[in-house]
């Protein structure tokens, strides 16, 4: 399925049509040609590109012409370099993993519900004619539990409504907690043998995220090295076995949509994070897209990485 299709290894481009102020600087400059010729050169095969729903739409839910013309002009470029592609809808209206946005009330109206389905058939019409090189993310890391249900229904009754548009384009569907490897095993069984399950990880988060002012769950001063860490294959293995699990009783596979170390931690430790991670999603043929190509508080691009780039890239 999704590893004959050239997606098993990928970066993200966060930060540019997603998570971002949204000005005509940003949206025209922050990713340009050399971005996808680096990505291309670095041996990565698809780029997965966040994009929230206004940058797609109005303020009324109508059609916004110049981001299409954004995602047109990517997949072009992506096209030129070889690269396949993820078109992840980071934000919906009335719903975002970052509370901080103030999106409310998607998982319990059908005016938002209706909203997001009608955003994804023009998606689903405009590019559903490339499902060999582009692949759809319904939506980025829903976070509460009491959600799923609500989501188990919603992804079902939006793949069908894609349906008709694009009846060949993967689907990837995840789960609650920010797209948690474990809460996959509470997805619903996949709609059609082309739906893929998705997770993310940064854990453990008290290392990968050390110093996030954001993270609200940690204390920002705490500093842990990778020894500390207790990071290891075992605990990887763990963590991913009810995904495995689920994913081989519903006759799918896994995809892991984001996975990064902030840029606090030594670029010796960021290297042993990723080897470790690397072992597992290779054992057990797990495709992957790291977080993130470009700042972000994340960047694989930012010179920090200089020193060790060449090795890192052995094991993204």
């Amino acid at each position: 399925m999704l590893l004959k299709k050239g997606f098993r290894k990928g970066v993200n481009l966060g930060g540019w049509l997603s998570q971002c102020d949204y000005s005509a600087e940003r949206l025209a400059h922050f990713i340009t040609e050399s971005d996808f010729a680096t990505i291309a050169a670095w041996g990565m095969d698809h780029v997965r590109i966040p994009m929230d729903y206004n940058v797609l739409e109005d303020e009324n839910g109508g059609y916004e012409a110049a981001g299409y013309e954004r995602i047109d002009w990517a997949l072009e470029q992506c096209r030129l370099h070889g690269l396949n592609v993820v078109l992840d809808l980071h934000k919906t209206a009335g719903f975002s993993f970052d509370e901080d946005e103030r999106e409310e009330g998607f998982f319990h109206s059908a005016a938002y519900q209706e909203r997001f389905y009608r955003l994804w058939e023009t998606l689903a019409q405009r590019y559903g004619k490339y499902a060999d090189t582009v692949v759809f993310e319904l939506l980025n890391e829903v976070t509460d539990p009491s959600f799923i249900d609500a989501w188990n229904r919603i992804a079902n009754e939006c793949i069908k409504r894609i349906r008709p548009f694009a009846p060949d384009t993967l689907i990837l569907v995840g789960s609650y907690h920010n797209n948690s490897a474990p809460a996959v095993k509470d997805l619903a069984p996949p709609y059609d043998d082309k739906v893929i399950y998705n997770f993310h990880c940064y854990e453990p988060l008290s290392f990968t995220h050390q110093g996030a002012t954001w993270a609200i769950a940690l204390n920002p001063a705490d500093r842990f090295s990778f020894e500390e860490s207790n990071c290891t294959t075992d605990y990887f293995e763990a963590l991913f076995a009810p995904a495995i699990a689920a994913a081989e009783q519903h006759h799918t596979v896994l995809y892991c949509g984001e996975y990064g170390m902030i840029d606090i931690v030594s670029p010796e430790d960021t290297l042993k994070w990723f080897q470790t991670i690397h072992t597992v999603f290779e054992r057990h043929n797990i495709a992957r897209c790291a977080w993130n190509y470009k700042e972000m508080d994340f960047g694989l691009s930012d010179a920090r990485l200089d020193g060790i780039r060449e090795e890192l890239l052995r094991y993204l």
